[in-house]
Order: C-alpha cells, then structure tokens, then sequence
C-alpha cells in the first residue's frame, strides 16, 4: 500500500512522538520497520 506524503509524515510524527518505542508503535499501527527505514532515509 502506498500513502501520501502527508500521511508518511504524520506517521513518521506519531512514531517520534510515542513512548512506547519504535517497534510497538509500528506493530499498532502496522507499518513494518523496513518501511519506516526506507522513509528516514529519504
């Protein structure tokens, strides 16, 4: 699935902003971590 440049952002917010740490807050939101590394990268 493909999100929009908005959406990759405010995921990205939400998981910097978590207290829960990186992997649970993926696993809740169910965005696998290489996803996640590929949008940092970017």
């Amino acid at each position: 699935m493909r999100y929009a440049a908005s959406e990759t952002l405010e995921i990205i917010r939400t998981v910097e902003q978590s207290s829960l740490g990186l992997r649970r807050t993926l696993g809740q939101i169910g965005i696998p971590r290489s996803t996640c590394y590929h949008w940092y990268d970017r």
